[in-house]
């Protein structure tokens, strides 16, 4: 079976498909913002940023975890195999980065719902 006719066919499909996106998403925009839809149809496209604790900061400290867990099981000699203890620390750290990213994040919706 030929698969080189396959990947352009995807790769049309997966671009037609976000400029589909992309373009009913603007046309949403433009309806909102000239009052021609619908009042609570508002609140789904409002900012969720306004609203959100970014997701930046999630990946960002599981990206270091991992990254520190990379370095400390080649730093240090944990007695087992090298590769296990990078396996098991990435995902270590990784947790532990989303636990607090999860304290975090509910501090900061809390902060936002007072102001």
């Amino acid at each position: 079976m030929d698969h080189g006719i396959f990947v352009p066919i995807v790769l049309f499909g997966v671009i037609a498909y976000i400029v589909k996106i992309a373009a009913e998403n603007r046309t949403r925009r433009i309806l909102i913002e000239k009052g021609e839809i619908n009042e609570n149809l508002k609140y789904l496209f409002a900012d969720k940023l306004a609203y959100a604790v970014p997701s930046s900061l999630k990946w960002g400290m599981v990206l270091i975890a991992v990254g520190l867990a990379f370095f400390i099981s080649r730093a240090v000699n944990l007695g087992m195999d090298d590769e296990t203890a990078l396996f098991a620390l990435m995902f270590l750290f990784g947790g532990i980065a989303l636990v607090i990213y999860y304290f975090i994040g509910t501090r900061m919706l809390k902060n936002q719902k007072e102001n």
